[in-house]
């Protein structure tokens, strides 16, 4: 049997390996607290013999009050709750360690942004991985559900929630900075412009939103362009709030919102510009010839429709790495999956959609969360108030390590306008991309 005090001893490599040793410490049915407190404390010396070499500016704060320093000037202290937290310290991967805080085994002083990149010292290797099978079936099962449940598990959580940390219109998608020093309000107006102007709409054209959100583009498109705006939404939250802000602006004339799912658009009336913002991650890599269909049905020939998601980073990444994409599907996105752009341009070429231009704002959606994460944090007590801690909490860890996947590389975001050619194969736009720039309507 090994012996665990010299195991712990062993920092030269021979001996039990902490994966091994971790097999070793779990409670057998019947044992008390003496026996957990034994096992706590072989866990603590695990901990500090994981991180002795790597040197993470962490000092620990164990269950027992004992703290441990993991270099000589720490920046972050992680405060250990539960023996579930020494658990997931001891095997660290991000999804673990996202979990851990979630429920409250594990808390951290400072700002999530600094925590997570010394999670990712922590972790290793995060980049990419192959799903487990339990991660695809709950992947199965999410998307067996009708799209109404996954959305509602997302967006009807509380507006006044959203409204803490959201910008002023409430637009839940990447941001569209022009200087470092955009405000968050500013660059989400720049977004919304930048699509507008993309789209090249015109007054009295219709236009359909799918997934409108708050309705942040619809009154957009509407008020600074003239179209006749379609919003689609399956959030009965966002649909009670776009319905209202219509009779408050008086625009029951140009802008409609319905409770609606893409899937069950009808063949009339065919619309002039479609945009997506946002929606598309919630759709599904094999439900992608429906959804590129449905819009490629919807749209006039020669019509133009702008696709903005989120994308992996890599052509061979199936899953996020270290148990993130796990995470994700549990607790904030179920049903949603991401692909490379190379897959979404191939769909989209597949449903009758030819791409004219394609634009990457990886670093835009980065800040843009940063600042959502910041938001969110200095307005802690009131979310937590609001939804709840557990809650809070998921959403706080979610939106900092998405800034992180972003600044990593790991994610993407693209936008993609695409046109339906006319019948003789032609799809007139301009030569240069001049047009979609300027200064931004409004701003």
């Amino acid at each position: 049997m090994v012996d665990r005090r010299e195991a712990l001893r062993s920092r030269d490599g021979h001996g039990c390996k902490p994966a091994c040793l971790l097999a070793t410490l779990s409670l057998r049915p019947g044992q008390g607290p003496p026996a957990r407190a034994r096992v706590t404390t072989s866990l603590a010396k695990l901990i500090e013999h994981r991180y002795g070499t790597l040197r993470v500016p962490v000092e620990l704060v164990l269950p027992d009050g004992a703290q441990l320093r993991l270099a000589e000037r720490p920046e972050v202290r992680i405060i250990v709750r539960s023996f579930d937290g020494l658990r997931a310290l001891a095997r660290p991967a991000m999804g673990r360690l996202a979990r851990a805080y979630v429920h409250g085994d594990l808390d951290f002083s400072g700002s999530a942004r600094r925590v997570l990149d010394i999670a990712e010292r922590m972790a290793g290797d995060v980049a990419s991985s192959h799903e487990s099978l339990a991660a695809r079936i709950r992947l199965w099962r999410s998307q067996l559900r009708e799209n109404r449940e996954n959305i509602a598990h997302h967006y009807d959580v509380s507006n006044a929630f959203y409204r803490l940390w959201l910008d002023e219109r409430m637009a839940y998608s990447c941001a569209y900075f022009h200087r470092e020093d955009d405000t968050l309000d500013a660059a989400q107006a720049q977004k919304l412009d930048h699509i507008c102007r993309k789209l090249r709409l015109a007054r009295g054209e219709r236009f359909l939103d799918i997934g409108c959100g708050w309705g942040g583009l619809l009154f957009w498109a509407a008020e600074r362009y003239g179209v006749e705006a379609t919003g689609i939404t399956l959030s009965r939250n966002q649909f009670d709030h776009v319905s209202a802000e219509i009779a408050r602006r008086g625009l029951s004339d140009s802008v409609r919102v319905e409770l609606l799912d893409y899937v069950d658009l009808p063949d009339e009336p065919r619309y002039d510009k479609i945009a997506s913002v946002g929606m598309f991650e919630h759709v599904g890599v094999a439900r992608f010839p429906k959804y590129f269909g449905t819009i490629q049905r919807c749209l006039k020939p020669g019509g133009f429709v702008l696709n903005h998601g989120i994308t992996h980073g890599s052509p061979d990444v199936h899953a996020l790495g270290s148990g993130i994409g796990d995470f994700v599907e549990r607790y904030v996105f179920p049903g949603g999956e991401l692909t490379h752009v190379s897959s979404v341009l191939a769909a989209m070429a597949r449903a009758g959609l030819e791409v004219v231009d394609a634009e990457a704002l990886r670093e835009h959606y980065a800040r843009t969360l940063w600042h959502w994460t910041e938001r969110l944090e200095a307005n802690g007590d009131a979310a937590r108030r609001e939804v709840g801690d557990e809650r809070f909490r998921v959403w706080r860890i979610y939106m900092a390590g998405s800034a992180h996947a972003f600044e990593r590389g790991w994610l993407s975001l693209w936008q993609l306008l695409a046109g339906k050619p006319n019948d003789d194969g032609r799809l007139p736009h301009p030569l240069t991309r001049e047009y979609m720039y300027g200064d931004a309507s409004g701003t």
